[in-house]
């Protein structure tokens, strides 16, 4: 009498089916979405460093800051509904200003 090992244990690979197919994609789609929105946040910060750095005083400064928290926001909105709910690292690491944080309120 032989040994056959159980066909439910064996390692198989699963077929890839098309819904795993279009969760794949969704995924990468939704992780490049989400680095394009760190970027933007990271080029209107660096605009609004580079005006500040000048010493510069004009009405371009509240536009800037108001650009800066449209991408901030925006990028947080879309970093919640990826399930990373952690704002602390995101504000620490990129150094968003507190005056920038404090546009950020109920929109």
């Amino acid at each position: 009498m032989g040994f056959r090992m159980p066909q439910n244990l064996s390692p198989k690979p699963a077929p890839e089916t098309g819904a795993d197919l279009l969760q794949a994609e969704l995924l990468a789609e939704q992780a490049a979405a989400l680095g394009r929105g760190g970027r933007d946040v990271e080029a209107a910060l660096k605009r609004l460093r580079d005006f500040d750095a000048t010493g510069a005083v004009g009405p371009l400064r509240p536009g800037l800051v108001a650009v800066a928290a449209d991408a901030v926001w925006g990028f947080l909105v879309h970093r919640e509904l990826c399930g990373l709910r952690d704002r602390d690292d995101v504000i620490r690491e990129d150094g968003i200003p507190a005056e920038v944080l404090c546009r950020l309120g109920a929109r």
